[in-house]
């Protein structure tokens, strides 16, 4: 079977919440079904095939084209199967993401990989804000699974993150890891101010030093086999992390405003 393809042919104007066409809700629906179902669309609803050109049958592998940033919700509660998307993504990718894969090809908005429990999420250009947050109201961020992103990431990236792995290739913006509760972020390029800010546990990869609040405490440099491996393990990720030769960093802790036992280790150059 060919992959259930969903391309663009109408320009939007609002935003459009795309959160029923993932491979978890459209399983076992044939197309008639597909092309019928209503979506949010502004304030109003329309059909999915008002905006989509419909191709395609496999429920578990779908494929969205001619993208933009007003289709929001892409991956939302998705639970298994894979998602590629060629172009740019609106806010909300991957929400909730339970299970399966998801390839953005472009850009994000704000919150992607927000209250993410398992899966994959990989996003070839830059994301916003909240990366792997929480969203409004809750106070649970990413609980699980793997975000790779390959450009630059906005702010406070991890907000209130429990658990799984974040990479992003390029810069994050401030408060990167704030709130953060437990799992691992790592940064090749430079993050803005106030990293770690309010930091209980966790860690913060970084090649880069930031400017460093009071509470963030050095503790000396080290030397940590067990890096050897966590990179290499990487290497099923397509990243750049997975070259990183070096066991030897620069560990700080924090925030010690807050009790906290998070740890920023800055990679040194191998001796």
């Amino acid at each position: 079977m060919n992959a259930l393809t969903f391309t663009l042919t109408k320009k939007l104007q609002f935003s459009l919440n795309c959160a029923l066409l993932n491979p978890s809700h459209l399983a076992n629906k044939t197309p008639s079904d597909i092309a019928s179902m209503l979506l949010n669309y502004g304030n109003s609803q329309c059909r999915v095939d008002e905006i989509f050109e419909i191709t395609g049958s496999d429920t578990q592998n779908i494929h969205f084209k001619n993208t933009n940033n007003k289709l929001e919700y892409l991956g939302a509660n998705m639970a298994s199967g894979s998602m590629t998307i060629d172009g740019d993504a609106g806010a909300y990718l991957a929400y909730n993401l339970k299970n399966g894969e998801i390839h953005c090809k472009g850009n994000t908005e704000a919150y992607a990989a927000c209250n993410m429990v398992s899966g994959l999420l990989t996003i070839a250009g830059n994301t916003g804000d909240f990366l792997g947050g929480a969203s409004a109201g809750l106070r649970k961020g990413m609980r699980g699974g793997t975000v790779i992103v390959k450009g630059n990431a906005g702010d406070r990236v991890g907000d209130q993150m429990r658990r799984g792995l974040i990479l992003i290739e390029g810069k994050a913006g401030d408060y990167c890891a704030s709130r953060m509760i437990a799992g691992t972020i790592g940064v090749l390029g430079g993050v803005g101010e106030y990293a770690c800010f309010n930091m209980k546990r966790g860690t913060l990869l970084l090649t880069k030093l930031p400017n460093l609040h009071a509470t963030i405490q050095d503790c000396g440099s080290h030397t940590l086999p067990f890096l050897n491996l966590m990179f290499k393990s990487f290497a099923q990720f397509k990243t750049k992390f997975s070259s990183i030769q070096t066991q030897r960093v620069q560990r700080f802790v924090g925030d010690a405003a807050c009790n906290g036992n998070g740890e920023i280790l800055l990679i040194l150059p191998a001796q």
